[in-house]
């Protein structure tokens, strides 16, 4: 599976963006996709997922009233609203991939996200 994102910019606090990852290959084995960020000097964290079955989304606390997750499975692509930014939300976000029962093992390249205050 091949994950390729796009959508990442600078903004600035308040605005809103939304990311894409598009999907190709064995799309048929996902059972579930990812975004995830990475902020300089932090660890990686999930943002928000969903069930590529039924679209069941989750989110953290941390994010949940200002990110969406949603996908559009005729085009193979999984997206992530992103509102109300803040300066904190500022990190490269990843797009993933989980086949069932198994971890996040299918990643893209990353679309930087960079928010001013």
């Amino acid at each position: 599976v091949q994950l390729v994102e796009s959508g990442g910019g600078l903004v600035q606090a308040g605005d809103s963006l939304t990311l894409s990852c598009a999907a190709s290959g064995r799309t048929f084995s996902v059972y579930g996709m990812g975004w995830f960020r990475q902020a300089p000097g932090k660890e990686r964290e999930l943002v928000a997922s969903i069930t590529w079955s039924d679209g069941r989304p989750s989110y953290p606390d941390s994010v949940r009233g200002r990110f969406t997750i949603s996908k559009n499975s005729a085009k193979n692509t999984v997206y992530l609203q992103l509102n109300s930014l803040k300066p904190e939300d500022t990190a490269v976000y990843y797009c993933a991939a989980a086949r069932l029962n198994r971890p996040y093992d299918y990643w893209g390249q990353g679309t930087l996200v960079t928010v001013s205050s």
